[in-house]
């Protein structure tokens, strides 16, 4: 007989706020990869110093574990509120963070292959991206909150409008990213500058334009799935919270597992493979910054 269940009676399933109850092997898988790939981002920031990713794709993978090991607990016993509490806030906000990473890693993308071609300046992108996350992260917290709290069904019911304020909120932001990172993409490989390009210095390349290598081309795929993991979650929380607190579609665990779940731990592990803090490193001469570098030396050598 298990120890913990012992000390942890468990409810009956009519009692689950869920509609089910978590299945234990799934949380511990859950709980066991989200950890890992939070432990290879720690160690991976700290060893090519990209120190922005601990308060991005660090803590998402944390508050992740956090939310998976609620609905552990809640395994054990259903009926708990706190462990309810835990998992529903955690797993609302843990992504947040990481849609952050992207919009930082789509910047520094920009400034190696040429911000001529992009709408907005990389510094531009990713200031207003990242306001939008945060606007959501309160919103979406606020709205978890509430919703965890709650005592009453309207309570919760105005908790959970809120969370998917939040959420439309965030799938709008994405929305607009996407779009304008396409076009980033479209315009540079059709060389399509939306601003003027410098004429090529001595017949090398235009220091407007930078290379697109194996990194950057590894990088950028990378950043597109995450980007599409990390979508397909948030139309997913849309429609489940648009179908309320009894519907089949939050009552379904599969749902949860599979399009919240796992598109998060995809999102996370594809940025630990294709690693900006060496795809992105600055020590090799294909970016768009050692070519106006070059351009520049140029410049003073025939002067």
């Amino acid at each position: 007989m298990d120890f913990v269940a012992v000390l942890l009676p468990r409810a009956d399933e009519e009692d689950s706020p869920y509609g089910y109850t978590p299945t234990r092997y799934v949380a511990f898988i859950f709980i066991a990869l989200f950890a890992l790939s939070t432990i290879a981002h720690t160690a991976q920031a700290s060893i090519f110093r990209t120190w922005w990713l601990f308060p991005t794709a660090c803590l998402a993978g944390t508050v992740e574990v956090l939310g998976w090991s609620g609905r552990l607990w809640s395994s054990y016993n259903v009926g708990n509120s706190d462990a309810f509490q835990i998992q529903i806030t955690s797993a609302i906000l843990a992504p947040t963070p990481l849609v952050a990473a992207n919009f930082i890693i789509l910047g520094r993308i920009i400034t190696r292959l040429g911000p001529v071609y992009s709408r907005l300046s990389p510094q531009l992108y990713t200031t207003i991206f990242l306001c939008c996350d945060i606007i959501s992260l309160i919103v979406q917290g606020v709205g978890g909150g509430m919703a965890a709290a709650a005592e009453t069904s309207a309570g919760a019911a105005t908790g959970a409008n809120i969370m998917l304020g939040g959420i439309i909120f965030q799938m709008v932001a994405i929305t607009f990213y996407a779009i304008l990172a396409i076009e980033f993409f479209v315009r540079y490989l059709r060389k399509r500058p939306i601003r003027s390009v410098a004429k090529p210095i001595l017949g090398e390349q235009e220091a407007t334009r930078g290379v697109f290598d194996g990194r950057l081309n590894l990088m950028s795929g990378a950043l597109v799935f995450s980007t599409l993991c990390l979508f397909i979650r948030a139309v997913y929380r849309t429609i489940e919270l648009s179908d309320g607190w009894n519907g089949r579609i939050i009552t379904t665990e599969i749902y949860f597992n599979v399009l919240d779940g796992m598109m998060v731990i995809l999102a996370m592990v594809v940025i630990n493979i294709a690693h900006p803090g060496f795809l992105l490193s600055t020590n090799h001469d294909s970016s768009y910054i050692m070519q106006t570098k070059t351009a520049d030396e140029s410049s003073r050598t025939l002067a």
